[in-house]
């Protein structure tokens, strides 16, 4: 059974995030009481902001969450966040009461350190933690890492191939374990060489959602490879090119990016499969004060395997559907080897307000996003590429903090999306 949110149940969600943010609160707390979520940067009396906030959203896989949490933002001497915590508390049909502790560090513009931990009462559950610093070798290195343990007991399988009908939809939970690791070095003149390895240990089960049959019961376990769980061994190897303003928060400038990627089962992984894509992205800024600002991203994915029967796990294959690809769809909607994606959107700064004792820029982000799988991009065909109109909702506090709904609209109803970060 799917929940689809109406516009009302999204204009009610904006106002009690009003209404209840009014009870917000700003205390000067001694440093010594705030260990490890502050340091010398934010002085002796460190200025904490509590905000009270409702959580209202859905999607076509998970149905409706709602809850409560509580953003406690830490800041530095000149006034910027340096940490946010929020502890928040929801419930969902299918996982019951769920707890999670999100919390990002600041230490600089150049490092950040992010983890969440979360739990619910039946089968879900996310434990990860990231650490990115770009201001290594004088600013010519940075190094990424993001280490991962989660169950999703909402994930759906609808066969391979573009226009998949919705009468084929199937439910499992993806268990995964999970590292990426990755350096890239400044060449010089904006390019950029980036090397990595990632890792992933997937186990397939039974799903939350019991309305919906379990992914082997209506299709083949032959047919669909990875099934039984998988693991993956892949490093990777990107050349990029960036003229972008900021690595977080880019207001203008393009990126290009190639990169490939190959699983290698001699490293433990389930075959020997590859991945190649290329994505270009523009930020192009309409006045002087980029109030206006239009940004597009184009990707092109294939995943091929290695001409000797190599089957490559269905969760491995070129995916498309989610909050930062198709943005009407749930995650994972559409498999296939190939897919091409296009996103367009216009970010327009409404105004800066300081609101809570927090300064952030609020914009309206009118999107559309388009986008197909395909066995290759020469099987590519007009009719069966996804149009998804939809409109975001944004806030951004400096230097890398970006709060975000996202409301997609596909031909299976609409869809809206609540997180952290641009789509791209």
């Amino acid at each position: 059974m799917r929940f689809y949110p109406s516009i009302m149940t999204v204009v009610r969600g904006m106002a009690l995030f009003l209404a209840v943010g009014l009870t917000a609160c700003t205390n000067m707390v001694p440093r010594e009481k705030l260990p490890l979520i502050s340091d010398e940067t934010c002085g002796e009396q460190v200025k904490v902001v509590s905000i009270p906030l409702p959580v209202i959203a859905s999607s076509p896989n998970e149905g409706i969450t709602s809850g409560a949490l509580t953003a406690v933002l830490l800041h530095n001497q000149q006034d910027e966040v340096y940490s946010l915590l929020a502890p928040q508390v929801n419930y969902n049909d299918y996982y019951g009461v769920s707890g999670s502790l999100y919390g990002a560090i600041n230490p600089s513009k150049q490092r950040k350190i992010e983890f969440n931990l979360a739990q619910s009462q039946h089968i879900n559950y996310d434990y990860e933690a990231s650490f990115s610093d770009n201001g290594l070798m004088d600013g010519n290195l940075e190094f990424k890492g993001f280490l991962g343990w989660s169950a999703d007991g909402s994930a759906r399988f609808f066969g391979f191939q573009a226009r998949t009908p919705v009468a084929m939809e199937t439910n499992y939970t993806d268990r995964e374990i999970t590292y990426n690791l990755s350096a890239t070095w400044f060449l010089g003149r904006h390019y950029y060489l980036e090397v990595g390895h990632r890792f992933r240990d997937v186990g397939i089960s039974r799903g939350a959602v019991t309305s919906v049959p379990f992914i082997t019961e209506r299709f083949n376990p032959q047919q669909v490879p990875g099934v039984h769980g998988f693991t993956t061994n892949a490093p990777h190897l990107s050349l990029i090119y960036s003229t972008l303003d900021s690595k977080t928060m880019p207001t203008s400038g393009g990126y290009a990016r190639v990169t490939f990627e190959p699983t290698i089962k001699a490293l433990g992984g389930a075959g020997d499969y590859r991945h190649y894509e290329v994505e270009l992205k523009g930020y192009i800024p309409h006045d002087d004060a980029k109030r206006f600002t239009s940004v597009f991203r184009t990707m092109y994915n294939q995943t091929l395997g290695d001409g000797n029967g190599t089957r490559v796990p269905f969760l491995e294959q070129s995916i498309l559907g989610g909050e930062n690809t198709l943005r009407g769809y749930g995650r994972n909607r559409f498999i296939d080897n190939s897919f091409l994606l296009l996103n367009l959107e216009e970010r327009i700064r409404l105004f800066r307000w300081e609101i809570f004792n927090v300064t952030a820029d609020w914009e309206l982000a009118p999107f559309v996003d388009m986008g197909a799988v395909m066995r290759s991009l020469d099987k590519a065909v007009a009719s069966n590429f996804e149009f998804n109109p939809g409109i975001g909702f944004r806030a951004t506090v400096r230097p890398n903090i970006i709060g975000r709904v996202d409301v997609g609209i596909g031909r299976e109803g609409p869809a809206v999306y609540v997180g952290l970060g641009y789509p791209f």
